[in-house]
Parts: structure tokens; sequence; C-alpha cells
């Protein structure tokens, strides 16, 4: 028999394209397809398929695209998705292990709960959520994004931030029917406004919450973790990645963080930045950026604490986005007062 190598897969004919396609496809379906077949196409096909010792991924590779153009025209190919799929995975599994999966499949379609809050208005999701009671506000802040958990810590009042960061830290498991009542009953009172259960919280979920929140909120939630456990405070502490941390970093990694900052961003980050930091930006900018950006900060005039905190925030956001990319490897926060 020819082997399969012995085939240049640009040069492969209708035929050779259609064995190597049923034989990837596998024998159910190759003998489907060959039921619709006349005898004169079944012998064509056949015939390939039997001087076929093996299929190359090259010889996939044409065979796919091929497959795809011809059914992107006009010609539609329409089937049921999961039908189709909920069939393949009960012909390939034991009845126990294919109802496992398709469960699990299911549960992970489901939407995330929170997740919508990305789309409401900060404020007014706030509002709803401050009054509850400190457990359930921390059950929702350990379920939604980090960034939004942060704006709404900040508006809850100073006397409950602590306990509520305390209860993020030592969130155990929770029901995920709990965790969609409480979604879908913020979700109908947010009306117009607007992940499976299971281990939530701990003090990672936590460190990223603080990461985002305003100097005063970070002051009173480390105060109360303090009181209540100095091991967990130092836990939170070598956790958390702050503007100055960025110091450290190589230069490559540096360059790439400015790639994505913007100009005034920068130099309301170093109006408060250690002669150190301010050494390590200038370090990596261009010649001319880094006149541009000394010719800004001298004539930077006053600027609100929370406009710096905010852009260093951003820088840091910039870092993390990067280190979770994989581009780049890592090794506070707003009150109105200026900064003359």
């Amino acid at each position: 028999m020819a082997k399969a190598g012995k085939i240049d897969p640009a040069k492969m004919n209708g035929a050779q394209k259609s064995a190597v396609f049923l034989i990837a496809m596998g024998e159910d379906y190759a003998s489907n397809i060959f039921s619709t077949m006349n005898e004169s196409q079944m012998s064509s096909i056949a015939l390939e398929m039997s001087r076929i010792d093996e299929i190359t991924p090259e010889m996939l590779e044409v065979v796919s695209k091929d497959f795809v153009v011809k059914f992107e025209g006009e010609l539609k190919m329409l089937i049921e998705g999961e039908s189709f799929l909920r069939q393949v995975v009960t012909k390939s599994l034991p009845g126990d292990r294919a109802h496992a999966v398709l469960e699990d499949l299911a549960r992970k379609r489901r939407a995330k709960p929170f997740i919508w809050s990305r789309d409401v208005n900060i404020g007014t999701l706030a509002g709803y959520i401050v009054g509850e009671h400190p457990q359930t506000i921390a059950m929702i802040l350990a379920h939604m994004p980090a960034e939004i958990s942060s704006e709404i810590l900040m508006a809850v009042p100073d006397d409950k931030k602590g306990d509520i960061a305390l209860r993020i830290a030592k969130l155990g498991q929770i029901s995920e029917d709990v965790v969609r009542d409480v979604d879908e009953a913020l979700k109908m009172e947010l009306s117009g406004a607007v992940g499976p259960g299971g281990k939530v919280g701990g003090v990672g979920v936590l460190v990223n919450i603080i990461n985002g929140v305003d100097k005063a909120t970070e002051d009173i939630i480390m105060e109360q973790v303090e009181e209540d456990s100095q091991d967990m405070a130092d836990d939170i502490r070598k956790m958390m990645f702050v503007f100055e941390d960025l110091v450290a970093i190589d230069d490559r990694a540096m360059r790439e963080i400015l790639k994505k900052v913007e100009g005034q961003q920068l130099t309301y980050a170093l109006k408060t930045a250690t002669e150190e930091m301010r050494k390590k930006i200038f370090s990596n900018l261009s010649q001319r950026a880094g006149e541009m950006l000394k010719d800004d900060l001298d004539s930077m005039g006053p600027v609100r604490l929370a406009e710096v905190e905010e852009a260093q925030q951003a820088i840091v956001r910039a870092a993390k986005e990067l280190e979770a990319d994989g581009t780049i490897t890592l090794g506070g926060k707003g009150k109105d007062d200026v900064l003359v």
C-alpha cells in the first residue's frame, strides 16, 4: 500500500480528500455517509481509504480548509449544535461519564454570577448593596469583578469596611443556588440599570479588591485585619502590588508597561513617586520622551491626591494585564488632599 506520506497534501484529489475526511471522522460517521452514496462514489473513495496508512497534520489541514470553504458560501451547514454534541458525547463515553460531562458543560454555559455588574452605574449599584447584611455584601463582592468590588467597598461606611473585608477573606463554601438567588434578586432590583458555586473569597480575592480601593479605605481595612489576625495582615501585605513595587521589575517589563500608559497618567503618577521610581521610569524612556515628561512635571501645578493615585492605579492595572497575558512578570489611592 502507498504510504500517506507519499501523498502531496497540496495535490490531493477529491476522492483522496473525502477518504481522509471520513477516516478522521470515524467509523460510524463514515458508514452513515457511505449509505448516501452511489456505488461508483463509494468504490472510488473506498479505494483511496485502503491506500492510507496514516494521516499527516498537513493532510488534515488541507482537508479541513477545503471543507470550510465549501460550506461558507451560499451553502450553509446548519446543525443542531447541542444535539450534535450530546450524541457525540453519549456515543464516546460510558453512561455515567457522559452524563457528568454534559452536566458540567451545561453548568459552565450559565452566565457567571454578577458579571452584569460591569454594565451598571457604580453609584446605583453601591446604593443597593451597602444596605445589605455584611455577610451578604462580602459574598457579592467576592463574586464581582475586583475593580467593581473595589469601588463598592469604598462606598461602604467606614465602620463596616474592615468587617466586610475580613468576611471576604474568611468566606468559604457557598451553595451555587444561594449565589444565583442573590444574583437574580439584585439584578431584578436593578432591572433597567443594567460561576459555579464552591469556594469563593479568601485572602487572594481580598487583595485584588484592596489593590483598587483608596488609601483611606485600605488603612481602615488593614487596621481591622491586624486586630483580627496579624498573620493575615502580613499575608495581605506580601501579596499586595502597588505602584512603587514597579521599581523592582526588569527594564524590559517597564518598557512594555510604559507603552500602555498615557502621557498625562505618567505625569500625575510621578507627582508623589520616590526618586528611585523616577529614575527607573526616565531610564526606560527615550531622550525626547524623557525631556517632555520632565517639562510636564516642572510645569504641573497643584494636583489632587485622588488624581495622582488614580493614575498610579491605572499603571498598576496595565502592568497586571501584561502579566496576565504573559508579556511580563511582576516579581493606593484617592483622597481630596491637594499636593502643591
